[in-house]
């Protein structure tokens, strides 16, 4: 069984897919533990939603990850996966889990990735560009932003006129159908 820990800052609704798309299917990949940087994130719903562990760690502890890691290693987790976590992740946690984090990025990458760029601001900056479409990059973590290898994409169209919300929408989709696959693929894999 491989466990895994997610870490996130948001409201956690890539963290409930994959929650529920491994809930039950005894595949050999476990949510161990869920991570995040925010007391106030809606993550601590999914949290309590599905019984599993959580842990919020201060900005500064993320800095310096001598306690993240030390954490992940008491719950013998082998593998880290991002979704939507919003810090850079450091040379002590990369080191550690070396090829073994996972993150989500909202654009067809290398286009719209790198600092900063996240969220509405990567779907504005696709409108803005007037690209044809967009779409999403699941890919392994090193130590620049959005620049580890890429592990799967998806696309869609991006019609003329359409809003960020709407563009937004249509990515969290493709986020939803196939991220959870795409770990459960990444992790079963490595074994």
């Amino acid at each position: 069984m491989s466990k895994i820990a997610i870490f996130a800052s948001g409201e956690g609704s890539n963290a409930r897919e994959i929650l529920r798309f491994l809930d039950n299917k005894n595949s050999g990949v476990h949510v161990s533990m869920l991570i995040s940087n925010k007391t106030s994130a809606g993550i601590h719903k999914v949290a309590e939603e599905y019984s599993i562990p959580i842990q919020t760690f201060l900005n500064a502890e993320f800095t310096s990850g001598e306690k993240v890691v030390a954490l992940l290693e008491e719950k013998e987790i082998e593998w880290i996966v991002l979704a939507g976590f919003l810090r850079k992740i450091e040379t002590t946690i990369l080191g550690k889990f070396e090829n073994k984090i996972i993150n989500l990025h909202p654009s067809l990458l290398p286009k719209y990735g790198g600092k900063g760029m996240y969220g509405r601001y990567v779907h504005q900056a696709v409108i803005e560009a007037q690209e044809p479409e967009s779409g999403i990059s699941i890919h392994l973590v090193n130590s620049e932003f959005d620049k580890g290898e890429i592990l799967f994409q998806a696309k869609c169209s991006v019609k003329k006129g359409q809003t960020v919300e709407e563009l937004a929408k249509k990515i969290q989709k493709l986020e939803h159908s196939f991220f959870p696959k795409v770990i459960e693929e990444t992790v079963l894999a490595s074994q």
